[in-house]
């Protein structure tokens, strides 16, 4: 008898939740403006199409110059993407940093 081993077992596929999903987000801008975007999508990218200019630095998230408070949580907007919520909306402020 020739015996083979067995197949190695692979994860199941993740299961696609409705916060895992991509989903449209209205966004409120510090200007007064809103707009839409897909979660998911760079915050960068997101206020270039608004029109809004989140100031930039390093591009890679250690200098601080990008942070924005989005909901009260402040993030990095060069590393960061637009998270789903699960009201629809988030609100954006541009935050002060005294030595930029």
């Amino acid at each position: 008898m020739n015996r083979q081993p067995p197949p190695p077992s692979q994860p199941p596929p993740p299961s696609q939740s409705a916060e895992q999903s991509p989903s449209e987000v209205l966004i409120h801008w510090p200007d007064g403006s809103s707009s839409r975007a897909t979660s998911g999508t760079s915050w960068l990218e997101a206020a270039h199409a608004a029109g809004v200019l989140i100031p930039t630095g390093c591009m890679g998230g250690s200098c601080g110059a990008c942070e924005i408070d989005v909901n009260g949580h402040t993030v990095r907007a060069c590393i960061s993407s637009v998270p789903a919520s699960r009201s629809g909306s988030l609100s954006v402020e541009l935050t002060s940093d005294p030595y930029w």
